[in-house]
């Protein structure tokens, strides 16, 4: 009914399907498609306008849409959102050419910006204003020096004596002959402020967003979005684009591919698109249009990730784009010549030329935070995994590469996601890091089994080292059940996201504690003693440190220790540590029991040895199994339809 989102499901775990019968289907685009907005602030006050544009001299007033320049003052749009990536255009599409279209009100100058792999600028297209009163000016560049990096970006300027207005900034490119239908998806659980100020944002922009066809909101939780007092307004200003689904917690890969099962099963065309969307990230919206732009025009299917930003440094890139080491279990690789926790701001350290993103890229796959999919990839490749959560994005990048479909990370689409190294490691989550890691290791690299148990031990001397018994029996876990084949994948991990809390909380170091009200310790005995230098020969350290424990020698038998000094040389010198969360929100108390740690390790020891033995036969179950676990059917199982 337009006007009213459609809803799916009673309560969460009582779910009826009666979505309505949306279509999804392609459409003559009228005239040209919009590639991006030229927008001079951002979406809300804590992000700085530089990151838009940039005042090289004089005085301007910065507004989203528009931006009103004095006299003798000059604006830059060589910035992380106010690029063209002409490299991306050029190397994906069948684009050659790109037009910047403004409406303009009195004197000045307009000209089109250009930069090469090395950053330097040039001026490909410029036009003198005189007396404008909303005139609409358009320049145009080539895209064709741009193969291996560069980007174009719209510069003004005034003279002495001239002020000049510019408004509705938009980057064009000739439309395709048919617009794909986009659908974006949000998975939330139990967020859901922040899942409502991300609907209200694509609503306040919902008229610009024309390639965006439906939102579906998959909320897993018991604290649900509909309870808000601004639902039923944005339900209202969304009206039909908008369907909210409750279903059972089924983690982000089942949040997510609930958007890819619903426009497959009412679709019209295999020419669709899914944009997977984090509910607690703060919004660009223009992302859409970037997004959904590019992929109308690459000449072939690819996914399309978006990038973050660091919402508590928001002028940070957290990875131009990024990689997976499978074998090693090591996700968010930077690749060669990608930015990495980049003030955007500020300039490289070495060649202190500003931190631009000119090189251009292949990623290995992109982070779910803003990530689109289009359907031809889910035809060929299937549906995600039922992993609950953790490297189910990079087993799908991997999968749907070995398909044809690689995944291309888009500069300039960005949000801003909480910052990674602010969440702590030693949490239940990593249960689903470490098992996803394996079995995306096992389907998609030469899963050398000598050198993942290396890995593997490697972790687990550290973690007992450290006094982190708790992250030792998640490791654990993590290995036991890889080893239990894909059945563990059966009910999608609600299972084992229970058995592992249950797991973890018969540590008592897993638990987070007030600095001032550490159970039976005083505040006032608790002292930093921090940490020296990384040692310069770390494997007789090692030696040392094991030999120590196992002797239940220790240097210190209290202290406390900052996040950045917990190393395992370090923490393994005390009796009792007080560690200061990633968080900074309190601290973590560790102490030294030999009966644990030799339980521990004597577990650990003899699950690694049945990995090394017994994986490679694990491994040709998990690859038979994959077409029913990532099937359309599977799915449907598992949402209870």
């Amino acid at each position: 009914m337009p006007g009213k989102a459609a809803v799916t499901g009673e309560a969460p775990s009582a779910m009826v399907s009666t979505i309505d019968d949306t279509r999804f289907a392609e459409r003559t685009p009228q005239g040209r498609l919009t590639a991006q907005r030229g927008l001079y602030a951002g979406p809300a006050p804590i992000v700085s306008k530089d990151l838009y544009a940039e005042l090289e001299w004089g005085s301007a007033v910065r507004e989203r849409a528009g931006i009103a320049i004095e006299p003798a003052s000059k604006v830059s749009g060589n910035t992380y959102f106010g690029r063209f990536p002409a490299s991306y255009w050029q190397r994906w599409t069948d684009v050659t050419e790109v037009a910047v279209e403004a409406v303009v009100t009195g004197d000045g100058q307009l000209s089109i910006g250009a930069s090469d792999i090395e950053g330097d600028a040039r001026v490909v297209a410029a036009e003198i204003i005189a007396g404008a009163k909303q005139q609409k000016v358009t320049l145009t560049a080539k895209l064709d020096k741009f193969y291996d990096g560069g980007a174009l970006w719209l510069d003004l300027e005034t003279e002495g004596g001239q002020s000049l207005r510019v408004e509705a900034v938009r980057w064009t490119v000739e439309a395709p002959e048919k617009i794909r239908p986009t659908a974006v998806t949000i998975c939330t659980m139990n967020r859901a402020d922040d899942c409502l100020s991300n609907l209200q944002a694509l609503a306040a922009d919902v008229s610009s967003l024309e390639t965006l066809d439906a939102i579906y909101v998959a909320d897993q939780g018991t604290d649900l979005v509909e309870s808000r007092d601004g639902f039923e307004q944005v339900a209202k200003d969304l009206g039909d684009k908008l369907h909210y689904i409750k279903q059972p917690n089924l983690g982000g890969a089942g949040g997510f591919t609930r958007g890819l099962y619903e426009v497959a099963g009412h679709t019209e065309t295999e020419h669709a698109n899914v944009l997977f969307m984090d509910d607690d990230v703060l919004l660009e919206p223009d992302l859409v249009i970037r997004m959904t732009a590019f992929s109308n025009r690459t000449v072939n299917p690819v996914i399309v990730g978006g990038q973050m930003l660091n919402l508590l440094h928001p002028n940070q890139l957290h990875v131009g784009a990024e990689y997976a080491r499978l074998n090693t279990l090591e996700p968010g690789q930077p690749v060669t010549h990608s930015l990495s926790t980049a003030d955007l701001l500020g300039v490289d350290e070495e060649t202190l030329k500003p931190n631009r993103q000119e090189r251009r890229l292949d990623a290995g796959y992109n982070g779910w935070w803003s990530c689109l999919i289009p359907y031809e990839v889910v035809k060929a490749t299937g549906y995600p995994l039922p992993f609950f959560f953790q490297w189910d994005d990079a087993e799908y990048s991997y999968r749907a590469r070995a398909h044809g479909f690689p995944t291309v990370t888009l500069p300039g689409a960005g949000v801003w996601h909480a910052d990674f190294h602010w969440k702590d490691w030693d949490e239940w989550h990593r249960y689903f890091n470490l098992r996803n890691s394996i079995i995306t290791a096992a389907l998609h690299s030469p899963f050398n089994l000598n050198l993942l148990s290396r890995v593997l031990i490697a972790q687990l001397v550290r973690y007992l080292l450290g006094m982190q018994y708790g992250l030792s029996a998640t490791l654990i876990k993590a290995v036991e059940d890889f080893l239990e084949g894909p059945e563990v994948l059966r009910d999608g991990g609600v299972a084992a996201m229970k058995e592992i809390r249950r797991i973890r909380d018969e540590y008592p170091e897993t638990k987070r504690h007030k600095a001032t009200d550490v159970p039976g310790i005083a505040s006032n005995d608790i002292g930093i003693i921090n940490s020296a230098p990384r040692p310069s020969m770390q494997r007789l350290v090692l030696i040392k440190r094991i030999l120590d424990r196992v002797l239940g020698r220790s240097r210190h038998s209290l202290g406390a220790i900052p996040i950045d000094e917990a190393h395992w040389w370090h923490v393994a010198t005390f009796d009792t540590a007080v560690v200061t969360d990633a968080s900074q929100e309190g601290v973590r108390v560790r102490s030294y029991d030999r009966a644990k740690m030799f339980d521990l390790a004597r577990r650990g020891a003899k699950v690694i040895q049945r990995l090394r033995k017994e994986g490679a036969a694990v491994q040709e179950q998990y690859k038979r199994s994959m077409p029913e676990l990532t099937s359309r059917e599977n799915w449907k199982r598992l949402y209870e339809l």
